[in-house]
């Protein structure tokens, strides 16, 4: 344990060792440029403001499956449960913060979508440290993640406001759960089946990501959908598999291998 520990510990100072090397990156403004301005009903930017709809409906999904029962069979107990009302539900937020975002894009309206989604990303972060390695740490953690998530947004805002904007924080936020995130599901056993589900959720988000860099070149293929709208609607089919993952995942009897039981009932 206190190898795997150690190793954790030596990826996220490596990371942030990273971040602080690189010089302050600021918010380039042709970010807001998407290729799909199209104004449908008028809706502007329409594509790019209804494929948030999807965030909403798994958002509230997911807080109503959580809360309407306290003996889910996808927990050992009623307080897990949780962290995960808080992660769906700032998804929920996150398509109602892009879609006010994409109807007129600018640096300003950028921290509503992009706050949301920080925080979720940062919950689910404490709630994989909480499930893989330790309980306690992980609900300890969740409150500090969670501010640094929202926090890394407003110091990349303040810092544009002062002329000199500084995305480093935010993109550590973004990019450091993806490289933590595998290396804990690899280095640590299972307390719950379903481990596939978040690989699948991971492999989605890096997908969306990269459609989102591909905005232009989706576009150009026929004009009928942009990259940035595929993204949203990629982004929200992996919080989707996370809700999935929950409503079908059960926990490992502690009497097998978590790895091996985990396998077998995924």
């Amino acid at each position: 344990m206190k190898l795997r520990i150690g190793l954790l510990l030596l990826l996220s100072a490596a990371a942030v060792g990273v971040m602080l090397a690189l010089p302050p990156y600021p918010q380039p403004l042709e970010y807001h440029n998407f290729a799909d301005q199209r104004c449908f009903c008028g809706i502007p930017h329409t594509l790019n403001v209804l494929s948030n709809v999807p965030f909403v409906v798994v958002g509230v999904w997911g807080v109503w499956y959580l809360v309407r029962n306290d003996h889910l069979p996808g927990f050992r107990s009623g307080a897990e449960r949780w962290p995960y009302v808080v992660f769906f539900l700032f998804i929920a937020l996150t398509g109602i913060g892009s879609a006010y975002y994409h109807a007129d894009p600018n640096n300003d309206w950028l921290v509503w979508d992009r706050l949301p989604l920080a925080v979720a990303f940062m919950t689910l972060f404490a709630i994989i440290i909480a499930e893989r390695i330790d309980y306690r740490a992980g609900m300890l953690l969740w409150g500090p993640v969670a501010i640094l998530g929202g926090g890394s947004v407003f110091y990349w805002h303040w810092t544009e406001l002062q002329g000199s904007g500084d995305t480093r924080l935010y993109l550590f936020v973004q990019f450091f759960p993806l490289l933590a995130l595998p290396a804990i599901l690899l280095l640590f056993p299972a307390r719950y089946t379903r481990t596939g589900d978040l690989y699948g959720a991971l492999v989605w988000y890096v997908v969306a990501k990269l459609l989102e860099l591909a905005d232009r070149v989706v576009y150009s293929q026929g004009q009928i959908v942009s990259g940035h709208t595929l993204k949203h609607l990629v982004a929200a089919g992996s919080s989707y598999l996370i809700l999935h993952m929950i409503r079908k995942r059960r926990p490992v009897d502690t009497g097998m291998p978590g790895k091996r039981a985990d396998l077998a009932s995924s």
